[in-house]
């Protein structure tokens, strides 16, 4: 037999024994079965049909038989809640991952290079060269050009800054300004532009990409070069073996890079030769 619910339910007659020890029938009241239950209570009935049950026998029992049912009612709900099984909840398992560091062009890309050490004889000072239009004063310091995004051929530009006598010139400001690899200038910012200072050895060294080809020109990177509290050279450097080497009305052969290959990284090598006192 199912009652409203669905529940498997028992058909069962209750009995009182009276004074002559006969049994006679007082009421059919319906049991759940615990099994119906499992989804509310894995231990067997509901509080709330317990509860009903009480409210049954407290109608159709008498006091005494009343009371002994009641007791074992509430000894059965004490015993349900105290082997009631609790379902541990599951803690997802998380794991720390650092964060991907990505590094900055310089910590990335700029290996420790040192120009040579330049030749002394029959030094001539580093010839001038127009300035050109795009030149921007305020330009950041700092030793590379590439920021992240940047495309084209790595190259590195090193060497000294001396005097005639070959004596180095420390902190002195060496500002570079070119185009991308593409042959474009950055007017509204200042990418592709940077200054550095020479350290106490003359040295410089700055990191860049290999500019494109400018329309009218060939392959070059303008610098301009100012030992302290002396005059500034403005002058230009090109590449070996361009093709618009031959075509440029301005091309100097005096101002060309040595270049050469170190770990796989292009690296051109000019000193900056200024006759100050």
């Amino acid at each position: 037999m199912k009652n409203a619910l669905g529940s498997r339910a028992i058909d069962r007659p209750f009995r009182q024994r009276d004074e002559s020890r006969n049994y006679k029938p007082i009421f059919r009241g319906v049991i759940h079965s615990p099994l119906a239950h499992q989804k509310s209570n894995e231990n067997g009935l509901r509080i709330g049909q317990i509860s009903n049950l009480s409210h049954i026998f407290q109608e159709r029992l008498p006091m005494n038989s009343r009371t002994t049912t009641i007791g074992l009612i509430v000894l059965a709900t004490i015993l349900f809640s105290a082997c009631a099984v609790s379902t541990p909840v599951a803690t997802p398992h998380t794991t720390n991952v650092p964060p991907t560091i990505v590094p900055t062009p310089t910590q990335a890309l700029q290996p420790q290079i040192v120009a040579p050490t330049p030749v002394c004889n029959a030094l001539e000072a580093t010839p001038a060269m127009t300035e050109g239009p795009y030149y921007k004063q305020n330009s950041p310091e700092r030793t590379t050009l590439i920021e992240p995004g940047n495309t084209g051929t790595r190259l590195i530009i090193t060497g000294y800054v001396i005097t005639l006598d070959c004596q180095p010139i420390a902190r002195a400001r060496v500002d570079f300004w070119q185009a991308d690899d593409k042959g474009v200038y950055d007017n509204a910012g200042y990418k592709w532009r940077g200054y550095q200072l020479t350290d106490e050895a003359g040295r410089y060294s700055m990191e860049t990409v290999i500019p494109g080809l400018y329309p009218g020109r060939t392959r070059h990177i303008h610098v301009k070069v100012q030992a302290p509290n002396q005059p500034e050279l403005t002058t230009q450097l090109y590449f070996p073996n361009e093709a618009g080497n031959a075509t440029d009305a301005i091309f100097n052969p005096k101002l060309v890079l040595a270049i050469r290959e170190v770990n796989g990284i292009q690296v051109g090598t000019f000193n900056f030769v200024l006759n100050v006192k």
